[in-house]
């Protein structure tokens, strides 16, 4: 059963225009145990008293497995008038908020035995990526697999974790990067850019039924698009597994 606990704001910056980083630790001082994809859910209230609550994906990176963590971090966008976006982009270090957690299965499974995974994310969405790096290290070391992080944006400023992704990849032999910007080019293109969507690369990289397991997080029409795409070219089910994020007010 997940747990409820407070947790106070440590720092936070800007990771874009409209998404805001948020390293959090708990007040009660204990760590938080998490499987990298995961994620928690901040408690408050509408200003009519109404409870409510967000989901946010744990961007923390761990040492790769359940080990506690000291910090959660978060990522979140911005809403015209949403509520949470009152609560979260006005909060200063030192305030609290309340949350509960962990919650959810777009992780990684133990049992996998494919030969590629196709990782793929827009907006806030590729935060549950970040989480995965250092699991991500161990399995290509591990399995000698291969994992395709996809990422789409209108242009390169929403690119959230960029440097963080690209210095994977330098890293990591196995790691491919892609951005698919939908609007803008980089001022400094790479290889692995391209324009459009992300539809489009998924087709690129021809997705293969018995070797493949995709990952979908992030605008709704994305992942309802992709995923059709992906069961279109003979991928089980099973293989193709989401999360949607939709912004509520």
């Amino acid at each position: 059963m997940a747990e409820q606990f407070p947790l106070r704001l440590v720092s936070s910056y800007m990771l874009a225009a409209a998404v805001r980083h948020l390293v959090f630790e708990r007040v009660d001082g204990q760590a938080f145990a998490f499987a990298p994809g995961q994620f928690i859910q901040i408690h408050f209230h509408y200003a009519d008293g109404k409870p409510t609550k967000r989901s946010y994906s744990v961007a923390t990176v761990g040492v790769g497995d359940a080990t506690p963590v000291a910090q959660i971090e978060i990522a979140v966008s911005y809403v015209d008038g949403g509520a949470a976006t009152a609560l979260l982009a006005n909060l200063q270090p030192g305030e609290t908020v309340n949350a509960s957690g962990p919650y959810g299965r777009f992780c990684l499974f133990d049992n996998d035995a494919n030969q590629r995974y196709l990782l793929v994310g827009t907006g806030t969405g590729i935060t549950p990526y970040r989480a995965m790096l250092p699991q991500l290290r161990r399995v290509i070391a591990a399995r000698g697999c291969e994992v395709n992080l996809i990422f789409g944006a209108r242009n390169e400023h929403e690119l959230l974790y960029d440097a963080d992704f690209t210095a994977f990849e330098r890293e990591v032999a196995g790691f491919r990067y892609y951005s698919c910007l939908s609007r803008v080019p980089r001022a400094l293109p790479r290889t692995q850019d391209r324009s459009g969507h992300v539809q489009g690369l998924l087709n690129e990289l021809q997705p293969s039924a018995e070797g493949d397991i995709a990952y979908l997080c992030g605008n709704p029409n994305m992942v309802d698009e992709a995923f059709a795409l992906l069961k279109d070219a003979g991928l089980p089910v099973p293989h193709i597994r989401r999360e949607k994020y939709i912004s509520s007010k």
